[in-house]
């Protein structure tokens, strides 16, 4: 039963993806010509003004041989003048949806800052993928974000 249950939960979850992604438009990219082809060091900011809730966690487990990885969906909710600690994806496959407001990434990959806006998706995945977030908006800014994580990950709130 928790088999089919996990593969009816990530039909769902990638039937919703897809909803999102045709609905709306990915968020806001770093500009062909700012693109580095080698990332940059970026700052190690600390976190300031966020709060994490875990809306829901799937084991993966027995899944067309992914091991004992997670799938879990998480709501950030970053308060003016915020931040969303300087972290890295290189192996944590992510999908985050600006649900409410205004948010920038300082990114090792682009030389400039870049905005993304509600309704709008980005994905973080790769090599060196490091960046953080900052609320300049001036209001709340409300993220969903999809990972897929290690199971000792799953309660380590700065993952």
């Amino acid at each position: 039963m928790i088999r089919h249950t996990a593969h009816y939960a990530l039909a769902l979850a990638a039937a919703a993806a897809a909803l999102l992604a045709a609905g709306n438009a990915q968020a806001g990219e770093c500009p062909k010509d700012k693109v580095l082809a080698e990332p940059r060091q970026i700052e190690d900011m600390a976190e300031k003004g966020l709060r994490r809730e875990t809306l829901s966690v799937i084991k993966l487990q027995g899944w067309r041989g992914v091991g004992d990885l997670l799938l879990r969906t998480r709501r950030l909710t970053l308060e003016k003048d915020g931040v969303v600690p300087t972290h890295y994806h290189n192996d944590r496959p992510s999908i985050v949806y600006i649900v409410k407001g205004e948010i920038v990434e300082h990114s090792a990959f682009c030389a400039v800052p870049i905005t993304h806006r509600a309704g709008e998706w980005t994905p973080e995945f790769g090599d060196f993928h490091g960046h953080w977030w900052e609320n300049t908006s001036g209001g709340e800014v409300v993220l969903t974000s999809s990972d897929v994580i290690p199971p000792d990950m799953q309660d380590d709130p700065a993952m």
